[in-house]
């Protein structure tokens, strides 16, 4: 097996892909009135699915995490150290939560989180300079 993508199971999929698409710059063609998203970024394939579509098409219920969690996160990098404040600093002035402003770290890379409106972690670094 071959890691193909992933996805979000999303309570709003307006608000998520107001923010994938708004805040950090994901090419995102589908209306907010869309029940799943499919889109390749970077040559990974992330998809935005809504909780009731897959309760639906699975037969069951699912627990989700509420507020900022700590599940998974998804990481995005960037070309240098002053990119990444740069990052962080756009991204929060348009809607992304603070969770950890750019600090850089012992292995090297400098670093920083927010959250999407679900609460899901987003990483932003850079390991050069």
């Amino acid at each position: 097996m071959r890691l193909d993508g992933f996805g979000i199971f999303v309570k709003d999929m307006a608000s998520m892909l107001r923010f994938y698409r708004d805040v950090l710059g994901f090419e995102i063609t589908e209306g907010e009135d869309t029940s799943i998203v499919y889109l390749i970024k970077d040559g990974t394939l992330f998809m935005l699915y809504g909780r009731n579509d897959i309760e639906k098409m699975t037969g069951r219920k699912f627990d989700y995490a509420e507020k900022i969690n700590g599940h998974y996160e998804i990481a995005l990098s960037v070309e240098s150290f002053s990119a990444v404040d740069i990052a962080f600093d756009e991204v929060v002035s348009i809607g992304a939560v603070p969770v950890m402003a750019p600090a850089t770290q012992p292995w090297g890379q400098r670093t920083c989180y927010a959250a999407d409106p679900e609460g899901n972690l987003i990483e932003i670094g850079s390991f050069n300079e």
